[in-house]
């Protein structure tokens, strides 16, 4: 007999009765709901003809979705639409040196099968692609032209990096890379065109590294294509001619155009080409890379020679129009920045007769003696107008910088031109010599051993930088000079981010040639406007010449590959302070100093900077009082704002920072970063830290000593608040002695292993630029001795 087995229940879980309202609650509704919107259902009569009705609804869905990106794509290429429209500009861009961008150009023609002119080594060559109904325009680059391969992807639709399968990419490729990401890609396309086929066994490993690397810096890139089987190599050339390109940002309602042919006469320099981006306005100037900016004289249509019936174009007359010419009134001029007028700061001589007493009252009889030797003043200090004695103290006639030097600060070592001017003229025979009628100063040569001991102190920045983030700011107070002469030029302040600075105070010569917006936002608001509402523009897609003036002749001597002219907005000819967000390159292992030399690549130009670093304020506001902290050195992982004077920009546009090398088409890569604004209000404000040691500590009071060498300065900077490490603040209460002493009463205990500091401040302002200019006619010959 079986005895029964006792089992408990599935679960022991209490199931209540859900509440039963009349009425349901939002939170309930809201829940059912999900975020979705219940539909009406159709009233049927049977659940065939319902389920019917889902699918016809599904299938118009899903048509009208097919409909509208169709739509889309033939709006997007309605500018290459046909064999004339304009052409897909397509630059070749090779990574590795046994790649070559005129054998990646011919493979493409050879995919179509077209039998056309040689393309050339290096510069332009347009492509009819019949079958697909479209034209291509091909950049081929040489290998090892950074600025042409940046110019060739500001003005391309696509970017074809030629990789091989054989040799890696090298520093040079990488930074190349880097430069174009930071600039800002169009579509990308990657191709494997090495010399020789790769082996069938090894090629999905290839391929598949190839692809690795390139995603690194274009995510985007799903597939690499090998030139060596046709079945991929018209699978790129159907990518380049059917897809739609993705435009840069940057460029919006910008134009350019890539010349096809470039013609100089008598001072005017006609470029030929599609008109590309946002129309163009010959109102507006044009800025050429390398050269400058320049004026439009008139825009002349330029059409391609219609194809006869025979297949020849020479019997087929062009007719050419005048399309657009500047007005008078609204044109732009070159005037980029202010004449500061000079003499209205400058000492004016007595005339005649206020000499000789008639302009006050009756002549003096007596003759005015002439100054005794060495009552004349050596040297005249201007100041600027209606500058009063408390703002004049703060102008020094020496180098700050060179004072800094010697108290260890380790800032600047030479002096800027306008402190060298100023600076008094000594009577010491043996340090000056007379040279055609001008004092000059003598030469001294140095001895081996000092001279390798001053070289080892300029090379040693990374010590310095190293010093800087364990000791911010910390420098020694000198024994020799006095604090309140050394430190002449600096400020205590009550609280860094509140305390009112005023902008205008005791600003440079150079703040007299720049341009201020009263409302920048809305300035670049009205000039948008006026551009896209300009009737006489040129519409994009407009094969034209463009004539511009004054251009020297060796613009068009000078081998530039590519060619490119871009126009400018209104004002963008204009010179202010701009301020731009960067952040350095984690791959660049040098030191970045404030006011180094470097090369600020932004929109269309390129300029020689010597750019200052502040700390960027959270969330990109001004603060109380628009003070920014001055940084030293530009540092790794820390956003950072660049400022330097340069010309007006609208938009947010990429920068990049280069530093220029041996190989000027090899520069490092410094940062990357994008144009914040035009601030010229913004006050970059050095901080130095004189510290000192509390000798005797009394609970709140202490003795401090090694801060200051004499009495004197401690009265002259007893009004300025102290602070210590450890977070206490206090004031000077008096002087201890004839050595620097004082006694300081804090806000709370001090310890005696603290620090007391006294933090001090002066504004500092960026360099002038400069336009940079590639040396291309040096390498014009090279290349030609090495073709020999």
């Amino acid at each position: 007999m079986v005895q029964a087995v006792h089992h408990h229940r599935p679960t022991l879980k209490q199931k209540n009765k859900t509440f039963k309202s009349k009425h349901a609650t939002k939170g309930s509704l809201k829940e059912a709901a999900k975020g979705k919107l219940n539909r009406q259902p159709i009233k049927s009569s049977s659940t065939s003809t319902l389920s019917a009705q889902k699918r016809l609804n599904r299938k118009n869905h899903a048509k009208q979705v097919q409909a509208q990106k169709r739509q889309v794509l033939v709006s997007a290429t309605r500018l290459f639409n046909g064999v004339d429209g304009a052409p897909r500009i397509v630059a070749v861009v090779p990574l590795t040196p046994d790649v070559d961008a005129h054998s990646v150009a011919t493979s493409f023609r050879e995919s179509l099968g077209v039998q056309t002119d040689d393309c050339p080594k290096n510069g332009v060559w347009r492509l009819r692609a019949e079958r697909f109904k479209t034209s291509l325009q091909f950049i081929t680059l040489p290998y090892r032209h950074l600025y042409a391969a940046l110019d060739a992807c500001k003005v391309a639709d696509y970017v074809v990096f030629a990789l091989s399968s054989e040799v890696e990419v090298d520093n040079w490729g990488d930074t190349l890379l880097r430069a174009l990401q930071a600039q800002g890609l169009p579509q990308v396309l990657t191709v494997v065109a090495s010399p020789s086929s790769m082996d069938p066994k090894a090629k999905s490993g290839i391929t598949k590294s190839l692809l690795s690397f390139i995603q690194y810096f274009v995510p985007s890139q799903s597939r690499v294509y090998d030139l060596h089987t046709s079945s991929e190599k018209l699978n790129a050339l159907r990518g380049l001619c059917e897809g739609k390109p993705e435009e840069a940002k940057w460029r919006e309602g910008r134009s350019y155009i890539l010349a096809e042919n470039v013609e100089w006469s008598n001072g005017t320099l006609a470029v030929t080409g599609v008109v590309r981006g946002g129309a163009l306005s010959a109102n507006r100037l044009i800025h050429v890379p390398n050269y400058g900016d320049y004026q439009i004289a008139k825009i002349v249509s330029a059409p391609l020679p219609r194809r006869s019936k025979a297949g020849n174009t020479d019997s087929i007359a062009i007719e050419t129009s005048l399309l657009a010419e500047p007005d008078a009134d609204e044109a732009d001029s070159l005037v980029s920045s202010n004449d500061p007028d000079d003499m209205a700061n400058e000492q004016t001589w007595p005339t005649e007769e206020e000499m000789s007493g008639h302009a006050n009252g009756p002549a003096f009889d007596a003759d005015i003696p002439d100054a005794q030797t060495g009552t004349t003043p050596k040297a005249v200090r201007r100041v600027p107008k209606g500058t009063s004695e408390y703002q004049a103290a703060w102008i020094v006639d020496g180098s700050d910088e060179e004072g800094e030097e010697e108290g260890g600060d380790g800032e600047e070592v030479g002096m800027e031109e306008e402190e060298m001017e100023d600076m008094p003229v000594h009577d010491d025979d043996d340090a000056e010599m007379e040279t055609d009628g001008r004092r000059t100063v003598a030469f001294e040569e140095l001895d081996e051993e000092e001279e390798e001991q001053q070289l080892k102190t300029w090379r040693d920045r990374k010590r310095e930088e190293e010093d800087d983030l364990q000791f911010p700011d910390e420098i020694d107070t000198p024994m020799d000079v006095p604090a309140r002469t050394r430190f002449q030029r600096f400020r205590g302040l009550q609280s860094f981010r509140t305390s009112p600075w005023d902008p205008y105070e005791n600003l440079p010569r150079d703040y007299a040639r720049i341009f201020q917006f009263e409302d920048f936002k809305r300035t670049e608001r009205a000039v948008r406007r006026r551009a896209e509402e300009d009737d006489s523009a040129v519409a994009p897609g407009t094969r034209v010449t463009v004539y511009l003036d004054d251009v020297p002749e060796e613009v068009s001597r000078t081998p530039q590959h590519p060619f490119v002219i871009f126009g400018l907005l209104q004002h963008e000819h204009k010179k202010s302070v701009l301020n731009f967000t960067v952040q350095r390159n984690t791959e660049y292992g040098g030191s970045v100093r404030s006011k180094d030399p470097l090369v600020l690549c932004v929109g269309p130009r390129r300029v020689k900077v010597n750019p200052i670093y502040s700390q960027h304020t959270r969330g990109g506001g001004k603060g109380a009082n628009n003070v920014h902290k001055f940084e030293r050195y530009l540092k790794h992982g820390i956003t950072s704002v660049a400022t330097t004077y340069g010309s007006i920009i609208f938009g947010s546009q990429p920068c990049i920072l280069l530093r220029e090398t041996a190989d000027l088409q090899a520069p490092e890569l410094v940062a990357m970063g994008s144009f914040l604004n035009t601030d010229t209000t913004r006050i970059i404000a050095k901080r130095i830290i004189l510290s000192g040691h509390p000798f005797k500590v009394h609970r709140k009071t202490a003795t401090v000593r090694y801060m200051f060498f004499n009495p004197d300065d401690v009265n002259y900077y007893k009004p300025v608040q102290l602070h210590t490490k450890l977070g206490r603040t206090g004031h000077i209460r008096e002087s201890l002695g004839t050595h620097g002493y004082f006694k300081a009463h804090f806000d709370g205990q001090i310890s005696q292993m603290d620090t007391v500091c006294m933090a001090l401040y002066k504004r500092v302002y960026p360099r002038w630029s400069e336009l940079w200019q590639e040396d291309t006619v040096s390498e014009l010959e090279d290349g030609n001795k090495m073709e020999e």
